[in-house]
């Protein structure tokens, strides 16, 4: 049997809380399923945890072990699962603990893998294609013809936003820092792109849209957006606040959509993907799209799993261009 080990977080705190410890694989209770786990996903969630931002479960205010998304080879399966047998390749993106090489996870939060998508990309798209899955079909669901912006639309979940809104007959602007990061947005679907560092992203808004407004902003960022992003409605439009990578938006109020009489919302993957009906409809989406191409799923790195503090040091400091991969 393959060494088994996870990396745990010691305390909340930076990257040197990290720290590796064997294990025994993990065996599967009623309605679990033990994995062997060939690919983990990297998401900025972990570094919320991680630094304490977001609490820590009761039960593990130390040697937490982090990580959101992964794919893997089914080893046992717990009483009460019929779904999955040992050998069947699945994957997941809501089930915390993914920082691990062996591990249980409950059967409800596991699909199954179509053979069109790898382990790697599964590991890369679950949380964030996921994400992007419920922002355009349920956070604000976009109508063809549309014009939306998406902020930090280089990164995971922009990767995936700009082509699944050119699918859908969706004018996407995007914004990205730097001039690197904005060469990319025009392949990735998107119709016009801005680079926040330089440019009044409101103003090149209103300058694309006619003075318009968009019909709805997707906003990952937080504090240095959020008061662009509601400034940058058109009337009714909707602000969707899923992130909060420059920090919390504490700056924001609701007076602030006055002038659009725009509302706004905080949604979470996490609150979608407890309808198990949900889960399975939003997967299956995404393989499709993804195995038929309309999707690129872009990998740019593959690390070992050990070298998460690094990779989350990186991912903090915007060095990174769409998905990480870790290999346990």
């Amino acid at each position: 049997m393959a060494e088994a080990y996870r990396i745990v977080a010691r305390h909340p705190g930076g990257p040197e809380v990290f720290a590796r410890e064997e294990i025994t694989p993990p065996q599967p209770g009623p309605g679990e399923v033990a994995l062997r786990q060939t690919a983990v996903g990297v998401n900025f969630i972990d570094i919320y945890l991680r630094t304490g931002l977001y609490p820590w479960p009761p039960n593990e205010q130390t040697n937490h072990v982090l990580g959101s998304e992964g794919a893997g080879v089914v080893e046992a399966v717990g009483p009460g699962v019929t779904e999955f047998k040992p050998g069947d390749r699945v994957a997941y993106g809501t089930a915390r603990g993914a920082f691990a090489s062996h591990r249980v996870v409950p059967a409800a939060a596991l699909v199954p893998l179509p053979a069109s998508i790898s382990d790697e990309v599964a590991a890369a798209i679950m949380l964030k294609g996921l994400t992007a899955y419920y922002l355009i079909h349920q956070s604000h669901p976009v109508q063809a013809g549309e014009t939306v912006l998406v902020h930090a639309a280089a990164g995971g979940v922009g990767q995936i936003l700009g082509p699944w809104l050119k699918l859908k007959g969706v004018k996407a602007i995007g914004t990205a820092g730097g001039p690197e990061k904005v060469a990319l947005l025009s392949g990735l679907g998107y119709a016009e792109a801005v680079d926040y560092r330089s440019e009044d992203f409101v103003a090149r808004v209103k300058e694309i849209t006619g003075g318009a407004g968009v019909a709805a902003v997707y906003d990952s960022v937080g504090k240095d957006t959020i008061l662009g992003s509601a400034a940058a409605l058109k009337p009714f439009g909707t602000l969707v606040s899923f992130g909060q990578s420059s920090g919390t938006p504490d700056n924001f109020r609701i007076a602030h959509l006055a002038p659009s009489g725009g509302s706004v919302t905080r949604p979470t993957l996490f609150h979608f993907a407890s309808s198990r009906d949900w889960l399975l409809k939003a997967s299956a989406a995404l393989f499709e799209a993804v195995g038929s191409g309309a999707i690129p799923a872009r990998i740019d790195s593959v690390r070992p799993l050990e070298e998460i503090g690094a990779v989350q040091t990186d991912l903090a400091a915007r060095r990174t261009v769409g998905a990480t991969v870790l290999k346990p």
